[in-house]
């Protein structure tokens, strides 16, 4: 059974480009490690709630914009080998975030139900 990761994060809509390239580039190592495939999201209609949002979660800021994003792998422990290459693969370190990583959300999941 595959399985995901994914995260979410507030990015500023003036580094919309330097995300797009950064996502590109990591594909490539996460392809590399055996990742199946990707999506990356960039907000078109994301409301603030009241209760809670992605924006709440994320503490989106005044010019930023939700970015989801989630990689399918073949398996966990797969999953597992790719973020333990993050510790031992130097290229993972030259890769620039263009985003506040201390305010994005991630997790990984095991489908339940897929069409």
């Amino acid at each position: 059974m595959s399985y995901v990761s994914a995260f979410v994060a507030a990015v500023p809509e003036s580094n919309k480009d330097a995300y797009v390239e950064a996502a590109r580039e990591a594909w490539k190592l996460f392809s590399e490690y055996g990742a199946l495939g990707v999506h990356e999201c960039w907000e078109d209609d994301v409301p603030d709630g009241k209760v809670t949002s992605f924006p709440m979660a994320v503490k989106r800021e005044p010019g930023e914009k939700i970015v989801v994003s989630w990689i399918i792998w073949p398996d966990k422990a797969t999953y597992e080998r790719c973020i333990a290459s993050t510790e031992t693969d130097e290229r993972w370190a030259q890769m620039a975030m263009p985003f506040d990583g201390k305010r994005m959300i991630y997790g990984t999941f095991t489908p339940i139900f897929t069409a």
